[in-house]
């Protein structure tokens, strides 16, 4: 979301509980929405659509809650933060000051909830559903993300895999993306081929969403294009077509689980054969002082089988670590390691690291 609006829309929030006192206008009894009438409606509006110009005294746009756009994407954690520690903690203008010592995390978390209210719309999946994502297996919450992904492997001979993903929201449940691949591999003759891979576009929507029992799950298909140079070990020379499900669980204390599989169908080709994955992750986030970097340790299991004969599944085992780099934490790293659980005479274990930004919470070289 822009920055600007946002740090304006929270200010604005509490602003008056600078001037009145907490004790005459906020108690453990009141509901989110009599704390929201008795000190935010001044500034929203009691719709939370926002107060005219010339009532609230700035010329500045004041954020439209009832918007579902604007307000479903970010997870309640994150706007507890801003409220309880001020916006400094999320890299947005100081002068959104703490109220943690003035207000309570219940009554903090009834006034976001309250604000929660204000989309009417239903279909949107909340931003608590946003779980971080893995390096392989494929998560159920449509996003808006850029992804820069290398994997590195000295099986088969030398190899670097870089892969640009662009993910964009598409309404309220979908979301399209593009993957373009650059691949650099060393040749027989000691030399190194680079190019372009096989480029893939999808389209993922979630079917099924419940922020009380934090489950989400989705469903898409995928088109791979033959674009890479087959025969420099650039690209599989096959049009593929994929079909697949995900489903993504919060669980208590932070921790999480990713399930995804699919169906790999090669179109027009002789002698090709279809293949089906299956991949699942568990991870937990822990946040350093609880407001500030999270880390996140995961662990995936990861399975393909070609539909051939005499063809058996592989099994691969991705530990990794994955880091907020931006206050905002908006900007992530991503680091692990894939290594094969059988087969091993013909897969070698490969390093795999993301650079991902978040590109809706703000711009690459903001919020840090």
């Amino acid at each position: 979301m822009p920055v600007r609006v946002f740090l304006i829309g929270l200010f604005c929030l509490l602003a008056p509980f600078r001037t009145v006192s907490l004790a005459q206008t906020a108690t453990e009894s009141q509901t989110g929405a009599q704390i929201y009438q008795t000190a935010c409606a001044a500034c929203h509006g009691p719709d939370g659509r926002g107060a005219p110009k010339s009532s609230v005294g700035f010329d500045i746009d004041l954020p439209d809650f009832t918007d579902c756009g604007f307000s479903s994407p970010e997870a309640d954690a994150d706007w507890i933060a801003i409220v309880h520690q001020g916006g400094s903690v999320r890299s947005f203008n100081s002068l959104m000051p703490a109220f943690g010592d003035a207000l309570t995390e219940p009554q903090i978390g009834l006034v976001v909830g309250h604000l929660r209210t204000f989309c009417r719309e239903k279909g949107w999946p909340r931003g608590d559903l946003n779980l971080p994502r893995p390096l392989v297996t494929e998560k159920a919450f449509p996003e808006n993300e850029a992804v820069l992904t290398t994997s590195i492997s000295r099986s088969g001979g030398a190899s670097i895999g870089n892969q640009f993903l662009f993910e964009r929201r598409v309404g309220k449940r979908g979301q399209y993306e593009v993957a373009v691949p650059l691949e650099v591999r060393h040749d027989d003759n000691g030399g190194w081929r680079r190019g372009l891979g096989d480029i893939a576009v999808a389209y993922k929507h979630a079917l099924y969403d419940s922020a009380p029992r934090g489950s989400i799950v989705s469903a898409g298909s995928e088109f791979v294009f033959p674009t890479g140079k087959e025969t420099e070990g650039l690209g599989g020379g096959e049009k593929i077509v994929e079909l697949f499900g995900t489903v993504s669980q919060a669980l208590p204390r932070d921790w999480f689980l990713h399930g995804h599989a699919g169906l790999e169908r090669p179109l027009a080709v002789d002698g090709a054969h279809n293949e089906s994955f299956w991949r699942g992750a568990v991870g937990r986030s822990i946040f350093q002082d609880r407001w500030n970097r999270a880390w996140t340790p995961m662990i995936e299991l990861l399975g393909a089988r070609e539909h051939a004969p005499g063809e058996h599944a592989e099994w691969d085992v991705v530990p990794q670590v994955q880091v907020s780099l931006s206050r905002r934490q908006h900007v992530l790293l991503n680091a692990g390691l894939r290594v094969p659980v059988n087969e091993r005479s013909d897969r070698g274990k490969t390093l795999m690291f993301y650079l991902l930004w978040d590109w809706f919470d703000g711009g690459l070289f903001t919020g840090w």
